[in-house]
């Protein structure tokens, strides 16, 4: 990990943009009118620096639009010429690679899956040896900074020095509102580990549904991230993958304009560094914490409508010292006080109480 610290060369492609970097483009690319309406109506814009699209697309179960292929490509060259925006792609495999260069795609990015395969990561960098491509490595499916550096440094040992990491979440095993968790956390810890690195972020990912991405974007902006990825399409309504989380030129256009870009004093800076990283880490914890309690609060009433079917009571004293006494035993390993994790227990008791009581009282007022 110490060797991404001192990269002298990481940072200098950013150095030719203005920050933030916006990347923006359609989820895939569908048709050549799809691709060049959207990438013209995107420069018009006049702060997107990146056109962005799938041509091979990593689906979860066959069957599905699995993108449009080597023919994209050209349509890409085509958005080069005519707009003067870069481009950028995914490559999954070696072959992905071979096409996009030939077709001198200016930006590579590796998608969440293949960073979570070091073979394939290896494949990937031994392919790049000798090219001189800026490469986005997008952080792996579960919470893994270990897993998301090793791919970096895999870049790097193989002669890469134009790197950038993405954070696109991290995927939910629960229920969640985003399609991915974002755990801010976990690419703070990657800029601690890689100072000069550059981090965009991909909030049409993180929030699956367009009704959340201003939101995270404002939130990568807080956190002094280089940059912003955003799904756009002319159409999302008549997109063939991830409609709902696309928006619209016009759309995106709106949300860059109300974004804050907010500076630290120079006097100010490390304090407040360390006091937003810290706070940053409580609010990615807090969320997930109340998605849990969210969820066990399902689960309550679910036992409620069980009881309710079998006659039996709410209270289980039983049950509930068993429970007081296993989590507190659990919270005074786990540093906390026997007083505080007491009255959390109450709390909780109490509201799963109220919640059975509810669901019982309607199933009998049905009976």
């Amino acid at each position: 990990m110490a060797k991404l610290k001192n990269i002298s060369q990481i940072n200098n492609w950013f150095e030719n943009f203005t920050e933030p970097l916006i990347i923006a483009g359609p989820c895939s690319a569908e048709t050549e009118k799809q691709v060049i309406d959207t990438a013209k109506q995107i420069a018009a814009i006049g702060k997107v620096s990146v056109f962005r699209s799938g041509i091979w697309k990593p689906r979860t179960r066959p069957g599905n639009f699995e993108g449009i292929g080597e023919v994209g490509l050209k349509w890409l060259q085509q958005v080069k010429a005519e707009t003067g925006l870069l481009t950028a792609v995914e490559v999954a495999n070696a072959q992905h690679l071979e096409q996009a260069i030939k077709a001198d795609v200016d930006i590579l990015w590796i998608g969440a899956r293949t960073t979570s395969n070091p073979f394939s990561v290896q494949e990937l960098a031994d392919r790049l040896k000798g090219y001189d491509k800026p490469i986005m490595v997008k952080n792996p499916i579960n919470p893994d900074v270990q897993l998301w550096v090793g791919a970096l440094e895999r870049f790097h040992k193989a002669g890469v020095n134009m790197l950038a990491a993405i954070h696109r979440g991290f995927y939910p095993f629960e229920a969640t509102t985003l399609r991915n968790i974002p755990k801010w956390e976990i690419p703070i810890e990657l800029k601690s580990i890689c100072h000069d690195l550059p981090i965009i972020c991909d909030p049409s990912h993180i929030a699956g549904n367009t009704e959340y991405i201003p939101e995270i974007a404002q939130k990568a902006m807080d956190l002094n991230m280089n940059g912003l990825m955003i799904e756009t399409h002319y159409d999302p309504l008549v997109a063939l993958s991830d409609m709902n989380q696309q928006v619209t030129p016009s759309e995106l256009n709106k949300l860059l304009n109300k974004l804050v870009f907010r500076s630290i004093s120079a006097k100010d800076e490390d304090f407040t560094s360390i006091l937003e990283t810290l706070r940053d880490q409580i609010d990615s914890i807090d969320q997930q914490m109340l998605e849990l309690l969210s969820q066990r609060m399902s689960v309550v009433e679910d036992i409620g409508k069980y009881k309710s079917k079998n006659d039996v009571t709410i209270l289980q004293l039983r049950r509930w010292e068993k429970i007081m006494s296993t989590r507190i035993k659990l919270g005074k390993k786990l540093g906390l006080t026997e007083d505080f994790v007491k009255k959390l227990l109450q709390l909780v008791h109490k509201e799963s109480i109220q919640r059975q009581t509810e669901v019982m009282n309607k199933i009998s007022s049905k009976k």
